[in-house]
């Protein structure tokens, strides 16, 4: 008989030896199969909805942790698990990642890179989470690598840098892979770099294409920058993005151009800074961009998850790609060409209150940064950020976490202008009039109107997880998570987890129970209901 270390030592090798080959086919299935979340969104779409009925608006009061796992890194946890059969596979800050056992939470193997000095990273030591393919796991690194690890032990397989990080280049977004491919974003936009998009061979790690987002001179959109600003001029790509295998289209957003709050000393719309891009993954060819917010003087990143749906609008189906975007507009476009369909402010925005009819903002004067400030609204982290948002196809309700913030941007004249030299071309301070805050808000995506709203102090950064149970799953910047009534917006359930929220809750099964895990301050807690009684 074996002993008690033994018996643990056995169960946890029977929950490795379990994971699986995912192939392309079970990532084209997405949440198809309860048990498993396989991407950063869940699925291909973005939309962060579960199929999942177990937990409803009648029973979810009825939600209890199950257990918690202690990270031991104090700093933000932002990411999304990977959940395979039983196995959670999750990243960290400072460049740690870990397997953990889904039904108690006891950790499997733990992974960490050790990070060299000097380091330029802009916005917090996060990372978002793992991608996943055949029994190998993809993260970023917050010094520009891209490393491979064995799903069943967390050794690595190969380690490649992307960019240098002495050019203030970073890694924190979850990569992406689609037909055979590894995408990868790269942050740092705020240390005057060429933001871009890589493509990895998942068995060798070679490099398949790289698609800049600042064009070079020459190139379409350059005659938006002047002189050699575009060597330097932002669009970083720091979070990840969804994909249409019907149109074989993937779709990534980018960030903001550099410096931040100093646009005199780049004139134009600075493409493709602010933008959505849609994208050959085969050949990393752009076939389509919308700018969102052109010559952006206030750091709105368009780095929000791009939510992909077949939807009715105005009586016509219509194959669209949405955002509720950082510069305060909620955004639907058809997803074929690119094209403006619908548009409108889902926060207070003082700097514009209508799109044009191709979607360009109509700016309101005097809301660029100046020398003695500028108030405007939102602030420069925005309407919305990284939080991801979700899609409930059955009510055609997108839920997004909003922010009420407003702040002063003032410029400043640039000190040096050297890649990888910190430029922000300015400073901001936030405002307390009108005060801050934050909301869960329901937006029908056929108008762009306001359904329902769960409004907290001051303005939170959880994202959001949809159910067909119809139960929406969210956080406030105090700690609680909650569950609410996805038609109503009644609130059925709180939970203090003793730390802010910055990411997004995962649902998944075991053994035909549905599990709810959200990150919070250095921990990962899991939800259920209740165990039924056995006869």
């Amino acid at each position: 008989m074996f002993g008690p270390v033994c018996a643990v030592g056995m169960a946890i090798a029977t929950v490795i030896a379990h994971a699986q080959d995912i192939t392309s086919k079970d990532l084209l299935d997405g949440l198809a199969n309860p048990s498993r979340w396989l991407t950063y969104s869940g699925d291909y779409t973005g939309q962060r909805f579960s199929s999942l009925t177990q937990i409803t608006a009648a029973n979810a009061e009825q939600l209890a942790a199950q257990w918690t796992f202690q990270t031991g890194v104090i700093n933000k946890f932002e990411a999304t698990p990977i959940v395979i059969d039983g196995v959670l596979y999750a990243t960290g800050a400072l460049n740690h990642a870990w397997a953990i056992d889904g039904r108690t939470g006891k950790q499997l193997w733990h992974y960490q890179r050790a990070l060299p000095e000097g380091l330029k990273v802009c916005c917090g030591m996060v990372n978002r989470g793992f991608a996943v393919y055949h029994d190998r796991l993809f993260m970023v690194t917050l010094d520009a690598h891209f490393v491979t690890l064995a799903m069943k032990t967390g050794k690595v397989i190969y380690d490649i840098e992307m960019a240098k990080p002495q050019d203030g280049f970073a890694g924190t977004g979850a990569p992406l892979v689609v037909n055979d491919k590894v995408l990868v974003g790269i942050a740092g936009g705020e240390y005057a770099n060429r933001g871009f998009i890589d493509a990895y061979d998942p068995m060798t790690g070679s490099r398949i294409w790289r698609l800049y987002t600042i064009p070079a001179e020459g190139e379409p959109g350059s005659s938006t920058w002047s002189s050699d600003m575009w060597q330097r001029g932002g669009a970083p790509t720091w979070l990840s993005g969804t994909f249409d295998p019907a149109l074989n289209l993937v779709y990534w957003g980018t960030g903001n151009p550099n410096p931040d709050w100093n646009g005199e000393v780049r004139p134009g719309d600075n493409l493709y800074t602010d933008s959505l891009l849609a994208i050959d993954p085969d050949t990393g060819k752009m076939k389509w961009h919308f700018q969102f917010t052109p010559h952006d003087t206030h750091d709105w990143d368009a780095n929000e998850v791009p939510v992909l749906a077949d939807v009715t609008i105005a009586g016509r189906p219509r194959k669209v790609v949405m955002m509720a975007n950082r510069n305060g507009f909620f955004y639907v476009l058809d997803r074929d060409s690119g094209a403006f369909i619908l548009g409108k402010p889902f926060v207070n925005t003082t700097w514009a209150k209508e799109l044009s009819p191709d979607g360009r903002p109509i700016a309101i004067p005097d809301h660029d940064p100046t020398d003695t400030g500028t108030i405007t609204c939102p602030d420069w982290y925005g309407g919305t950020n990284f939080m991801s948002p979700s899609f409930d196809p059955t009510r055609g309700v997108l839920f997004v976490t909003a922010r009420e913030t407003c702040a002063r941007f003032m410029r400043r004249p640039l000190a040096t202008s050297n890649v990888g030299d910190r430029t922000m071309g300015g400073t901001v301070a936030p405002v307390s009039d009108p005060p801050r805050a934050g909301a869960l808000r329901a937006i029908d995506i056929a108008t762009g109107e306001r359904v329902w709203e769960i409004r907290y102090a001051d303005a939170g950064w959880a994202g959001v997880l949809a159910t067909a149970g119809g139960v929406v799953f969210s956080g406030d910047h105090e700690g609680n998570f909650f569950a609410a009534d996805s038609k109503s917006g009644q609130k059925l359930f709180q939970f203090q987890t003793g730390a802010q929220i910055y990411g997004p809750p995962t649902t998944y099964t075991i053994d035909g129970r549905q599990y709810v895990v959200i990150p919070s301050g250095a921990t990962l807690t899991a939800f259920a209901l209740p165990r039924r009684p056995t006869t």
